[in-house]
């Protein structure tokens, strides 16, 4: 697909909305989806404090309900970055501190490698862990076993490995600090203080009807399977206009209540340095300007899959308003990426109920931003 060619097109195409100088994406969304055979995606921009919505496709292939902003979609690791904002919650609380070793919350880990390994680890993929739950981990007993077991490859602080079990243990932590179990803290708690009623872990049964039909590569119908740590590193379902709103959050365009608002602030410093990024509380960050070439790289399955060396940034970073804060998720049947650039007031949310490469969710989101910046 060529993009440059998509973006030179868009000057011409505008919203049919009220906000007539946000140019459509529909340019770049439509050969996407014809591309990649995609069923349904929800887009949402945030430009200026104007809000757009561009919902394309279907729900479900069988009942042919249309998308809307109100339509479930699984967001995948997105929700790395709710459960690192509840620990960054707990620890503005001081019910935590990121310096904590995770051993001292789990006794049963005295003594393992974890006696080395921080919640701030935890919290920037830095512990070494790796990332899958091993298939023969079924329970949580099975879990801490593994974890008493397990050996670092590396030094931890020393190396960025992206990692379901390091984000996992920490959504577990930080529930435990807090006196209640990881849903209750971010359906009960977290969630509900950002305004986001329409996002779920366990979807209830009165909003089942919006839950998008997830499609694999094969175009199989499929939806996550439960495991463990499911809930805290891939867990969350949720619409365009809760994200929207959460993104509009990162950026303090939608005002939240102040111990929030500083626990998400929190979650934006610089932690870590690596080659391709740096890396923040499950964020990572790209100074202004950057290529879409660079954002691709960073963003690619071989970051994910592969470690690379990560130095400490001390004291933290400041979060820099001049970039761009990225996220990707996916499960099995679903595709998100995740954008906010502070200094221009931009975010922007991509949902898919389908999986397609991040390369192209990370093509097609900079082709977006680069023609609102015309």
């Amino acid at each position: 697909m060529n993009f440059s060619k998509i973006v030179g097109a868009i000057g011409l195409l505008t919203s049919s909305s009220v906000f007539a100088q946000t140019p459509s994406p529909d340019a770049i969304i439509k050969p996407l989806m014809e591309q990649y055979q995609i069923p349904g995606m929800a887009v949402a921009i945030l430009h200026d404090g104007k809000t757009e919505f561009y919902n394309y496709g279907v729900a479900s292939k069988e009942t042919r309900q249309p998308i809307t902003a109100q339509t479930l979609f699984e967001i995948g690791s997105l929700s790395k970055t709710f459960t690192a904002t509840l620990a960054s919650y707990a620890a503005q609380q001081k019910k935590l501190q990121f310096s904590d070793k995770a051993s001292t919350w789990l006794p049963e880990l005295k003594g393992s490698a974890f006696d080395q390994v921080s919640l701030l680890n935890l919290a920037t993929h830095t512990s070494g862990t790796p990332l899958f739950v091993p298939d023969d981990v079924t329970n949580q007993q099975q879990l801490m076993n593994w974890y008493k077991n397990w050996q670092p490859p590396a030094q931890p602080g020393t190396q960025r490995v992206y990692s379901n079990l390091g984000i996992g243990m920490l959504g577990m932590i930080a529930a435990k600090s807090l006196h209640q179990p990881f849903i209750r803290a971010m359906e009960q708690q977290l969630l509900p203080a950002m305004g986001m009623h329409h996002t779920y872990i366990q979807v209830p049964a009165s909003a089942m009807g919006q839950y998008a039909q997830g499609y694999n590569k094969q175009d199989k119908p499929v939806r996550v399977t439960p495991g463990p740590l499911d809930a805290e590193s891939y867990g969350l379902k949720s619409t365009s206009a809760d994200l929207i709103r959460w993104l509009a959050i990162q950026l303090d365009e939608q005002k939240v209540a102040t111990e929030w608002q500083q626990a998400i602030d929190a979650t934006h410093q610089g932690y870590y340095k690596t080659a391709a990024f740096t890396q923040a509380m499950m964020w990572e960050y790209y100074p202004l300007p950057v290529s879409a070439q660079q954002l691709v790289d960073g963003n690619s399955g071989q970051r994910i899959m592969k470690g690379m060396s990560a130095t400490l940034i001390t004291p933290p970073q400041a979060a820099p308003q001049q970039a761009w804060y990225n996220k990707t998720g996916s499960t099995n049947g679903f595709s998100t990426y995740a954008v906010f650039i502070p200094s221009q007031k931009i975010a922007v949310i991509m949902l898919a109920n389908k999986w397609f490469p991040n390369d192209d969710r990370v093509m097609a989101a900079d082709n977006i931003i680069q023609a609102l910046s015309h």
